[in-house]
């Protein structure tokens, strides 16, 4: 179901988003989309955020935005190394950024708008290190039923 409201060029906006927003940090972004969320959203976002062993990172710097679209749901979540050092509105003004978009059906837009935002965040604390920088996951969007 997702599939058939994020289309292909959407995908690629969103991949470009990521791509772009760890071109300048050691920091990881992955994005998932499901259909439907059964329970609290940010449970729903940790137990994704572990499936896709996105605390795995060397530095626990992952970022996982976490989209179900049939229930109008969305999270942000960030692995313990940057939930340490961002600023506490931090995660709230990604998802109000997003979900203004999210509100026009721009899921593309809202989700590459807040990727930047992350990556901003990403680059500052996290700089890319051009000598051991590895991309430690990947950067195609994950999709559930």
């Amino acid at each position: 179901m997702p599939k058939d409201t994020i289309t292909p060029a959407d995908e690629q906006k969103i991949k470009a988003a990521i791509q772009e927003a760890e071109r300048n940090t050691s920091g990881e972004i992955r994005v998932h989309i499901e259909s439907s969320c059964d329970g609290d959203v940010l449970d729903r976002a940790t137990e994704v955020f572990a499936a896709l062993h996105m605390h795995q990172t060397k530095l626990r710097n992952g970022v996982l935005f976490y989209v179900a679209l049939e229930d109008h749901q969305f999270a942000v979540l960030g692995d313990a190394g940057i939930n340490a050092i961002v600023p506490d509105h931090f995660w709230e003004d990604i998802t109000a950024e997003v979900i203004q978009h999210f509100k026009q059906q721009d899921y593309a837009r809202g989700l590459a708008e807040g990727i930047k935002m992350a990556g901003q965040q990403l680059k500052a604390h996290f700089p890319y290190d051009a000598t051991g920088d590895l991309n430690e996951l990947s950067d195609d969007i994950s999709f559930g039923d």
